[in-house]
């Protein structure tokens, strides 16, 4: 499959594709015509400057419609696309820079600063520059790139949980993959619109921000603002949004800071990237009588759970397998037979994919050749088949031979009227080897005090296993977290108190 040429070109013309909210408070539609025309464009405008098919294009592009017309452009082209969020510094710049050595770099104004700290030694197209477009220039475009599945598409960085970020190559198979995940979770339908909050650069975007979308059928909205709780909400209202796709962390900020209403237009609510707290379950549950779906999957994998679309949600599961997806459970942790997962990626950039000599990519083996990928994240398993996070293996607690996710202690601390966010990780005990230890964001209008951590220990001992409870209370402003919006469980437990 050619994504820019059998859903965006193949699409009619004058539907709609985009709806764009503009940081200055603009909106504008786009059709499919333009952007299948705008996307040829770019392609064009990167051929000028020397790229030829395999070689990379890095975006730091907001969530506006240059950065998806690049992809498209890329899609089209057979370049190799790098999407990065605008939150990456220039530190995090350079690194992308030395490992893809891009051939071409598409930037906006306001990210010009942090790129030019970076250094890049390649061309840099400037955008939003209307020069770009103008009538006739995708005349100029390259052929459509004659590229097989394995050939690579797209590199995506993992968020850096637990370490250094390290760069995902998927292939064009990747591209065509979505299809699973678009119909069986996300579950737009044709005339749907979308909204995929996630930043421009992280993995889910590239795939649900518009990928997922157009192959139903359905237009995208992109929101070019930072966020805000009371906003999204009357974003929802006023573009009569269809379906949302957003983190977890916007969904519990939503619930803690302002009201969910009901919203005549929303069908369905999916969440992806981390477990959602039952607490935040329910407050949607009963305000816009949507359960929130929640689904799984790895920068690596693509989505391979997902509540399904059309049956009885499990709440606090993160789903049964996509169909035909292998998973199972290896001593606590989720396994994945990659040969079933149609968006597996190829491998890590310098680790089984690398530039050869001539410029030209090679793929030492196929990943889905080399049996099973261990996810790292422990999970469990409903006698329906039904998954259930509990934690990453290296965040699992041991206390006195006991095993805890902190997935549970946390969703019992923010069940608590005085807690907004919390994280657990453990601390050593010369007793009991490890402890838990939460580190508690507290609500507006809470302050920080021993009887209310004494009172947030009892609240856990009630809430669940009183093992669990945590023997070490401490309170912050706000908990480290990746740019993707993960807590940083690393970096906490380095700073022990």
């Amino acid at each position: 499959m050619s994504f820019a040429r059998d859903v965006v070109e193949a699409a009619p013309p004058d539907r709609l594709a985009l709806v764009e909210l503009a940081r200055d408070g603009s909106r504008r539609e786009w059709a499919f015509g333009e952007i299948a025309r705008r996307s040829a464009c770019m392609a064009a405008a990167l051929h000028r400057h020397g790229v030829r098919p395999g070689e990379v294009v890095l975006t730091l592009v907001g969530n506006r419609p240059e950065w998806v017309v690049t992809m498209v452009a890329c899609f089209r082209a057979g370049y190799v696309t790098l999407p990065c969020t605008e939150q990456l510094r220039a530190h995090d710049l350079r690194l992308r820079l030395d490992v893809a050595r891009p051939a071409a770099i598409v930037c906006d104004e306001r990210n010009r600063a942090e790129l030019e700290a970076a250094a890049p030694t390649c061309p840099v197209v400037l955008v939003p520059d209307e020069a770009l477009f103008a009538p006739g220039l995708e005349d100029g475009a390259p052929p459509h790139a004659s590229a097989a599945p394995g050939d690579p598409c797209l590199i995506t960085f993992t968020s850096g949980t637990a370490g250094e970020a390290k760069a995902v190559v998927h292939g064009h198979r990747y591209l065509d993959g979505q299809h699973l995940q678009a119909e069986h979770w996300l579950g737009a339908q044709p005339g749907d619109l979308v909204w995929c909050t996630a930043a421009s650069g992280w993995s889910k975007s590239a795939r649900n921000v518009f990928i997922a979308p157009w192959m139903r059928g359905a237009a995208a909205l992109l929101h070019d603002a930072r966020f805000d709780p009371h906003e999204r909400l009357d974003i929802l209202d006023r573009e009569h949004v269809n379906v949302l796709c957003m983190a977890p962390t916007e969904y519990r900020v939503i619930a803690a800071r302002a009201e969910p209403r009901p919203v005549a237009s929303l069908r369905g609510l999916v969440a992806a990237g981390e477990a959602l707290n039952p607490e935040v379950l329910r407050a949607f549950r009963e305000t816009t009588g949507l359960w929130i779906r929640d689904g799984y999957g790895q920068t690596e994998t693509g989505q391979t759970t997902g509540q399904p679309v059309g049956r009885d949600p499990r709440p606090g599961s993160m789903g049964p397998p996509l169909p035909g997806v292998k998973l199972w459970i290896d001593d606590g942790e989720l396994c994945l037979d990659p040969a079933t997962d149609p968006t597996f990626f190829l491998g890590y950039l310098g680790e089984g994919v690398r530039h050869g000599a001539d410029g030209a990519w090679v793929v030492d083996a196929d990943r889905r050749d080399g049996g099973a990928w261990h996810t790292g994240d422990r999970v469990t398993r409903d006698e329906d088949g039904y998954l259930h996070f509990e934690g990453r293996a290296d965040d699992v607690i041991i206390s006195a031979g006991y095993r805890i996710g902190p997935f549970e202690v946390e969703s019992a601390l923010v069940s608590h009227p005085a807690v907004a966010e919390a994280a657990a990780v453990a601390a050593p005990d010369p007793e009991r080897g490890s402890v838990v230890r939460a580190i508690v964001v507290l609500r507006t209008g809470h302050e920080p005090s021993d009887a209310l951590a004494a009172e947030l220990q009892d609240h856990v001992r009630h809430e669940t296993a009183p093992y669990k409870y945590p023997r070490i209370v401490e309170f912050a402003h706000d908990l480290p977290k990746t740019a993707s919006g993960k807590v940083r469980r690393a970096l906490l437990r380095d700073d022990d108190g």
